[in-house]
């Protein structure tokens, strides 16, 4: 209508993200599958909060892990590979738990990544774009709090965490030095692009560290 194509811009894309997490957390509490119980990985220590309290935590989170996943997509097959061994976690949880539902979605998910993996790995021929990588922010955010255990994207989701923490210090670091910067480039898997790692090295590295965090949130 305005004959424009820069699309939505940051806060209607922040304010439509934070109005759909509101609408699932709402629903998630309405039919039973959510509690306003915060379980702390490691410790076997539950405790109740506030409800509003809760569901503007949740809220906050799940758009936090969108944009997070968001930002990890820059390199060819990055958030894939990364993603890969997040869905293979609330696979097993899953089984073990006898979720059946939840479960088909995440082996959904699971193949889904892998048979894109195909054409997304480097040289990619195929991009997800945001639509896919908000997308994968939102499953798996959805997933950790599908299952109430919203603080285990803290070790599962620990390279979007990073990504994130990254971008978020460069910003704030050159703003107050007036123009110095910690990395090279932001996000951090660019600062190692800038030191000379090829895509593929970055991309395994990232995805290793995925794989050894999501193995410790399974098993710790």
């Amino acid at each position: 209508r305005h004959h424009a194509n820069e699309g939505l811009t940051a806060p209607q894309k922040f304010f439509l993200q934070l109005a759909a997490a509101i609408v699932f957390v709402i629903l998630m509490r309405r039919d039973g599958y959510l509690t306003p119980d915060l379980y702390i990985p490691f410790l076997n220590i539950s405790f109740t909060i506030n409800w509003i309290v809760y569901l503007i935590f949740a809220a906050f989170v799940i758009v936090g892990t969108v944009n997070a996943v968001n930002l990890t997509d820059g390199l060819d097959g990055l958030a894939t590979s990364v993603t890969i061994p997040v869905a293979l976690f609330f696979v097993s949880v899953a089984t073990w738990w006898s979720y059946t539902q939840l479960g088909v979605f995440a082996a959904a998910l699971l193949g889904g990544l892998l048979a894109f993996l195909l054409f997304n790995a480097h040289p990619a021929k195929v991009f997800m774009g945001d639509t896919g990588s908000l997308f994968l922010g939102g499953a798996v955010a959805g997933m950790a709090f599908a299952f109430d255990m919203p603080l285990v994207l803290v070790l599962v989701g620990i390279v979007y965490i990073v990504e994130t923490l990254s971008d978020i210090l460069q910003v704030a670091y050159f703003k107050l030095t007036h123009g110095k910067r910690i990395f090279k480039m932001a996000p951090i898997h660019h600062h190692f692009e800038m030191c000379g790692w090829s895509e593929v090295k970055i991309v395994t590295v990232f995805t290793a560290v995925s794989v050894l965090f999501c193995a410790l949130a399974l098993f710790g």
